[in-house]
């Protein structure tokens, strides 16, 4: 197989795959929808460094350890189960703060821009949720092979190919936050943003509770 003969096959694969639903989309378009464009980058920042680093694991052989081990995807599947509900939680929190505080606490809610500590808490929560999910392993080791050649090394061609795949989704991924951005004035109003909370809340407790209990 000629690699680059396969890339086209390679990128029509990942942006499919990134347009599935799941936990990284969820955190996007929350975080796009409250703090706009600017604000969705750390998070967009942070999965992609997670993937990056599966996809490194998986040309190194250490994600299929992963993925074979029953007590490592036990532990990483309870750490980004309990991670998700942490996050669909601390949302459910917000109404419940918000409703409490009235419209004066509405005001300095997750404003667009970002201190530091917020970019950086952002972009953690993206390697986090990325890092701790079993599936990125299992599906990096079934995902790489298909593309890298058999006189090919391994561990670089993966790395070439995971760089192509995070630059693809990068742009799709904001791109959308773009999108969604767009419309951030109206998702920062008091009541639309309580809904916005207690929706993604419930699909990140969903989505945790999803992970907590399916099999491989």
């Amino acid at each position: 197989m000629d690699i680059v003969a396969a890339l086209p096959a390679f990128v029509v694969a990942v942006v499919l795959i990134s347009a599935s639903p799941g936990p990284a989309m969820a955190l996007i378009m929350r975080r796009a929808a409250l703090r706009g464009l600017s604000g969705a980058v750390p998070t967009v920042l942070g999965l992609e460094a997670g993937l990056y680093v599966w996809a490194l694991c998986a040309g190194a052989g250490l994600a299929a350890l992963v993925a074979a081990s029953e007590v490592a995807y036990l532990v990483l599947r309870v750490v980004g189960a309990a991670f998700l509900l942490y996050l669909g939680v601390r949302s459910w929190r917000a109404v419940w703060r918000s409703r409490k505080a009235g419209p004066a606490g509405e005001a300095d809610r997750d404003l667009p821009g970002a201190s530091p500590r917020t970019w950086w808490r952002a972009f953690g929560e993206g390697v986090v949720v990325m890092l701790a999910n079993p599936k990125a392993a299992a599906f990096m080791i079934a995902f790489y092979p298909q593309f890298v050649p058999a006189d090919r090394p391994l561990l670089a061609t993966t790395a070439l190919l995971a760089l192509l795949q995070v630059a693809v989704e990068t742009v799709l991924y904001l791109a959308l936050a773009a999108v969604v951005g767009r419309a951030g004035t109206w998702f920062r109003r008091p009541a639309v943003r309580r809904r916005l909370d207690a929706v993604s809340g419930t699909v990140l407790v969903a989505l945790g509770l999803r992970m907590a209990v399916e099999s491989r």
